[in-house]
């Protein structure tokens, strides 16, 4: 799930993931198999699956499983043939919101998206509806260290900008850079919280009723606990103090 105040939104809602690893295992399996059957097993040619490898372990799936998801996304091992599917909608409070899934069945996916929204007080779009407000980045969370020193390194790896989110750096790059930016970081003695691909929004909704703000979160979440989903991706801005409220 991103959009503003994404990167405390995962902080809050990370205890909840834990209890759902193995729906978090398979999300994870599925990327490895379809940026394998897109880009081939060569991760040094492949930026997807190195990505997708990276939070595959980061999130401790075993490498035996990410080894035989990349099997079968080349062909070696008999899979499913997934693809890819995103679809736009609007959440409470005029929210732009865009869900990216991973379908080996578009008509049942489709269906289960429109009704999440439907039941949630949203409203799918038509393509194209929201996406203009989104650009595809590269994004790094930065847990430590100081906001010079951070912009210092990742300015000289190739980032874009830096922000603040709570007590975290928020570094954005070309999607293309997000290795090395994430690479250099590291190897300067920075905390990396998070590092991936990212839609981000151009422009953000204020929600500063609580009441709203949830109403948004639940549509949200309901979404982002399909099988099929990948990643959400909306333009809220919403307190921390309201994120904490509703994880806990």
């Amino acid at each position: 799930m991103s959009g503003h105040s994404k990167w405390a939104t995962t902080k809050y809602r990370k205890g909840a993931q834990d209890a759902a690893r193995a729906k978090l295992f398979a999300k994870l399996i599925r990327l490895v198999e379809v940026a394998a059957r897109e880009g081939g097993s060569d991760m040094t040619a492949n930026a997807s699956l190195r990505t997708t490898y990276q939070k595959a372990r980061e999130a401790s799936v075993p490498m035996d499983t990410i080894e035989r998801a990349i099997k079968r996304g080349t062909g070696e091992l008999e899979g499913v043939r997934y693809e890819s599917v995103n679809y736009e909608g609007y959440a409470p409070s005029g929210v732009a919101v865009i869900v990216e899934t991973l379908t080996d069945n578009r008509n049942r996916t489709g269906a289960d998206v429109r009704n999440l929204f439907s039941r949630n007080g949203g409203s799918l779009a038509e393509p194209g509806a929201v996406s203009w407000q989104f650009e595809r980045k590269g994004v790094v969370v930065v847990s430590n260290g100081d906001e010079e020193r951070v912009m210092e390194v990742a300015t000289e790896a190739g980032a874009e900008d830096l922000t603040q989110d709570g007590g975290n750096f928020v570094v954005t790059c070309a999607p293309n850079d997000l290795n090395a930016v994430k690479t250099a970081l590291e190897e300067a003695g920075l905390s990396i919280e998070s590092a991936e691909l990212s839609l981000e929004p151009s422009s953000t909704v204020a929600i500063e009723d609580e009441s709203d703000a949830k109403k948004v979160l639940r549509l949200l979440e309901a979404i982002d606990d399909h099988d099929d989903v990948q990643a959400v991706h909306a333009n809220y801005d919403i307190s921390h103090e309201v994120l904490a409220a509703f994880y806990g």
